[in-house]
């Protein structure tokens, strides 16, 4: 069995003064709760399996469809399994709906299936097969151009968004051509993308209302691709349409269909597309896990991710990463530390990608709770074991982080950078819906592994792209930062910093305002 060694002396005095570092190292060398969740964490590892049932079977947990709720049905079971009390509380209610199959084939000028999906909430055809031309949105030079034209996008799909000239990343061409070539192809493309916004923009419309009005006047249905600028990847969200199907097609092949309808070769396709939608808002709600406190139960330490996710694969790195690091976390936890010194909630979050809503109303609904709170450790970025962990901007916060990190082994800490106090979090992910109150939550920060191009909000985001070595450090780590944290003596202060950078504007900033949950969909202007 490898043995786990503490963080340097010198690292950790980097963080905190020298003798309580050389104090909580030799309190940690005695510790058998930590060697408790280091082996536990490391030789009985479930994270394969939770990781592969969540995303393989269960899938893409997208708000309002049948999956969030399996997902949700699941993870109570789990942690019923583990002896953890678990639930959801209900916040609002979204649109239902849930995504059946697509097929989109051409079928003039020759035969080619396309690699295309639906956006999220998109209609459907209607259980049947829709055939016909495909049109690029002409350029006018006028919005009552544009109004005169719209009559003849009836009986076709319309094609909205920039074609790429090409879909092979900047960094491979970099690699090969020449610097000369190079900057020529990224002027022009530059330059070709600019005029493809002033098209749409010379409609009078956006890219959210381009797609209603065309649906308006009868279009068959609307064909988008927004590119990540990575081989094959495509960033999915949703559908603007409300009757017609509104396609996302690949780089490659909506090029394919821009460039024959441009050089008039009468590209026409054949779509299939199946989706239900329920004719109400159904109920949304977080999964909540607890493990009550033996000596401050009314003291809280939480666990944070969200579970809710884009459809256009699996959401594996976002955030099923998240979310079972802190199923595991727990369960590590409840093993061999079954009776906390303060009470262990793990939130779940829904709706986070519409706004972080489940948190949102979370917090404002649990005024107890975050009033209480004694730290809680965020985790949504990626696949990449923890890389920094900023104090949010509480000035008293740094000293504890020092004192825990000093008892966390170095194969851990070493990869780690604090930043103190540093800036409170106004979005982004869950942490900011606490840090809001000024209560001490913490983004648990990851190393990229091209996250941001690859899997983000992608149609690539599968369980192939989980590092489960990376993922394994980061479950330890969640584990080993509650338990020190619920057995801490003291309370993490709240005291804030109240000079801020200078944003982009060059005006300092501020602490963030608490944003109220968008409870319904209705209401949704996402």
């Amino acid at each position: 069995m490898k043995r786990f060694s503490w963080v340097g002396a010198a690292a950790a005095a980097a963080l905190f003064a020298a003798p309580a570092v050389a104090q909580a190292q030799a309190a940690a060398r005695q510790d058998p709760v930590l060697e408790a969740i280091w082996n536990e964490g490391t030789r009985n590892s479930q994270l394969e399996r939770l990781a592969q049932a969540l995303t393989d079977s269960i899938g893409p947990r997208l708000v309002g469809t049948p999956q969030q709720k399996l997902a949700s049905d699941w993870a109570i079971a789990q942690y019923r399994s583990w002896g953890i009390q678990a639930r959801t509380e209900q916040y609002g209610t979204w649109r239902g709906w849930e995504r059946g199959i697509t097929h989109v084939d051409l079928v003039q000028p020759r035969v080619r299936s396309l690699e295309g999906m639906m956006l999220a909430w998109s209609p459907g055809t209607g259980g049947r097969p829709v055939e016909g031309p495909v049109v690029a949105l002409p350029d006018f030079a006028t919005q009552q151009e544009f109004q005169a034209w719209l009559p003849q996008a009836r009986g076709k799909f319309v094609a909205i968004s920039f074609a790429q000239p090409s879909c092979r990343p900047d960094e491979n061409r970099a690699r090969w051509a020449t610097e000369e070539s190079f900057a020529r192809f990224r002027q022009q493309r530059s330059a070709d993308s600019a005029a493809w916004e002033q098209r749409v923009a010379r409609t009078g419309l956006t890219s959210r209302t381009l797609p209603v009005r065309l649906e308006e006047a009868g279009a068959l249905g609307v064909i988008a691709s927004n590119w990540s600028q990575g081989w094959g990847v495509n960033k999915v969200f949703q559908a603007r349409t409300q009757r017609v199907p509104h396609l996302d097609l690949s780089c490659e092949d909506y090029g394919l269909l821009f460039r024959l309808a441009k050089n008039n070769q009468g590209p026409v396709i054949r779509v299939v597309a199946e989706s239900s939608a329920t004719p109400a808002e159904i109920p949304v709600y977080n999964t909540i896990a607890e493990v009550r406190g033996r000596q401050k139960p009314n003291e809280y330490v939480m666990l944070s991710a969200h579970f809710d996710s884009w459809d256009a694969a699996s959401g594996a790195t976002d955030n099923a990463t998240g979310t079972v690091v802190m199923m595991e976390a727990m369960r590590i936890l409840r093993k061999v530390y079954p009776n906390p010194k303060r009470t262990l909630l793990v939130g779940h979050w829904n709706g986070e990608e519409q706004g972080l809503n489940g948190s949102r109303a979370f917090a404002a609904d649990n005024p107890r709770i975050v009033q209480n709170l004694q730290a809680l450790f965020n985790q949504d970025n990626g696949t990449g074991r923890v890389a920094t962990l900023s104090m949010m901007g509480f000035t008293g916060a740094q000293p504890f982080f020092a004192r825990w990190l000093a008892q966390v082994p170095r194969d851990i800490t070493r990869h780690i950078t604090v930043d103190s106090p540093g800036v409170p979090s106004s979005g982004g992910s869950d942490h900011a819906s606490f840090v809001c109150h000024g209560a001490p939550g913490f983004s648990l920060s990851s190393l990229s592994w091209d996250y941001s191009t690859y899997t983000w909000h992608t149609n690539r985001d599968t369980y192939d792209k989980i590092h489960f070595d990376d993922v394994r450090n980061n479950a330890v780590l969640t584990a080993m930062l509650v338990y020190l944290a619920s057995e801490d003596p003291n309370r993490v202060p709240r005291d804030r910093i109240t000079t801020f950078p200078a944003g982009r504007t060059g005006t300092p900033g501020s602490w963030p305002a608490c944003q109220d949950a968008t409870r319904t969909s209705a209401a949704s202007t996402r």
